[in-house]
């Protein structure tokens, strides 16, 4: 695999590549070889007030633009970042370890998705409305916004922040993950040679306690938009609380499959797993908790079984449908300490466990485990383990499931398995969740994600996604409008 032609010794500012202003560094590992594959220049304060600088002289222009202007720049992103498709799949393939095939879909391929729906929600989108009373209600951007986003979906999370912020005329500051700025750099060279005007879209590569927290802090800054741990969300509130500025989060979660016995047991179990695996369960709503019907739960187990002893893990080059590693070694061992609690609060282990797979001593590979007879009050059911690791959990009436599911600090995604529509329907109702999935189905984009409780606050996507970095202005006159 070629290492893509990326900047990560300077940082994109007012729209050019500068030097950071100060000196510290850090090596970018591949997490399949353990080996670094480059050096990050890392920011600091200065580099995020040069940046918030270069943002807040941006906007007075930039937010009086036209739609059709917004309309333009959108349109050339997205066909400068498809033109460069590759060079993301290998980006995120190697700072990541996602398997090359998942690395083009469904990682690269969510920038196309997400860019592409959202110039169709910005043509779409009222900025103004007479309401009923003859006031006039008006949409204006928020002002100066930074992005922090994480290392599991970069450019996902890249395009669902980058992409609303351009639509409404904001600018902005991103803080990419430090784990993976390789893609990161790719989106700000696709930035500049789209055209986007100087100062509108800013990139400081570094650490979330220090550029995170500086951008969360800096007086100049009118919204937080984060994606990432609950622990760190609650982080850029404080630091933004003094200012009172908007902040959203998009947190973690702990999501709940619920598993009907009317349901087609064979495919929800397949897909159960596969919704629980996928990117090697970094995914912040993998259906990690399975909840099943009592009276098809035995089979279910076995089913589990089977499934998951078919699951392989391979190197990030090779095609197919394999897991890949983890993204360093604070996540592997997290990995490893959450089987281990697993075991020791009783759980019973089905498939997988402790240690590495074999043949992987070097990466940071895990073993796909599956543990049944787990109670909702275990630590690995209310606990983000962030790796592909699932629990199974019995259940006796629709009732009981739900209250199981909702029996969480979270309220991200759930997922529901039957073949009663109006019992899927009922139940989705009744579930705490941002986000419910019936039978396979998944939310595409164009839609709002968010989530419930400590999942986090505030939609990325649809129009609910461009309202996030908009004030409302309401326009009182005598006559009306």
């Amino acid at each position: 695999m070629i290492m893509p032609d990326v900047n990560l010794s300077q940082f994109y500012i007012d729209g050019a590549w500068v030097a950071p202003l100060g000196v510290d560094s850090m090596e970018v590992i591949n997490p399949a070889t353990e080996r670094a594959i480059g050096t990050l220049a890392m920011g600091n304060d200065a580099d995020v007030d040069a940046a918030v600088t270069a943002a807040r002289a941006a906007f007075p222009a930039y937010s009086t633009t036209a739609r059709e202007e917004r309309l333009g720049i959108l349109q050339r992103v997205l066909e400068v970042y498809t033109d460069r498709f590759e060079q993301f799949a290998e980006a995120m393939s190697l700072e990541l370890g996602v398997p090359i095939d998942s690395a083009r879909n469904p990682q690269a391929q969510s920038g196309i998705d997400h860019l592409a729906a959202f110039i169709e929600d910005l043509a779409a989108f009222e900025f103004e409305e007479q309401l009923r009373n003859g006031d006039t209600m008006v949409l204006e951007p928020v002002g100066v916004c930074g992005l922090i986003t994480p290392w599991n979906w970069p450019v996902n999370q890249i395009a669902l922040k980058v992409a609303p912020a351009l639509a409404t005329g904001c600018t902005m500051v991103l803080k990419p993950a430090e784990l993976t700025p390789l893609s990161a750099a790719l989106f700000a060279d696709v930035m500049h040679e789209a055209g986007v005007p100087a100062g509108v879209f800013n990139l400081v590569q570094g650490a979330g306690a220090v550029v995170g927290a500086a951008l969360s802090r800096h007086p100049e800054v009118n919204m937080m938009s984060f994606t990432g741990s609950t622990r760190a969300g609650t982080s850029v509130i404080k630091d933004s609380a003094d200012r009172v500025t908007r902040v959203t989060l998009e947190l973690g979660g702990k999501s709940p499959n619920l598993v009907f016995a009317d349901c087609d047991l064979v495919k929800a179990i397949d897909e159960g797993i596969d919704a629980c695996f996928i990117n090697t369960g970094q995914s912040c709503d993998a259906a990690s908790r399975m909840l099943v019907e009592r009276s098809v739960y035995a089979a279910a187990i076995e089913l589990a079984r089977e499934k998951c002893e078919r699951v392989e893990v391979d190197v990030p080059e090779k095609t197919g449908a394999h897991l890949g590693p983890l993204i360093s070694q604070t996540q592997f061992d997290r990995v490893q300490h959450m089987i281990a609690v697993g075991m020791d609060e009783g759980a019973r282990l089905v498939s997988g466990g402790p240690g590495k797979p074999e043949g992987f001593e070097t990466g940071y590979y895990v073993r796909p485990t599956v543990f049944a007879d787990v109670t909702n009050d275990m630590r690995i059911a209310q606990e983000e383990v962030f790796g592909p690791v699932l629990a199974m959990i019995p259940f006796d009436t629709e009732a009981e499931a739900v209250a199981i599911a909702n029996d969480s600090p979270y309220g991200l995604g759930a997922y529901i398995q039957t073949a009663d529509m109006e019992r899927a329907q009922r139940v989705a109702r009744a579930l705490q969740s941002g986000t419910v999935n019936i039978n396979g189905a998944y939310m595409s984009a164009g839609s709002p994600f968010g989530g419930y409780k400590m999942s986090g606050m505030g939609r990325e996507g649809g129009a609910e996604g461009l309202r996030d970095f908009l004030e409302t202005k309401l326009i009182a006159a005598p006559g009306g409008g």
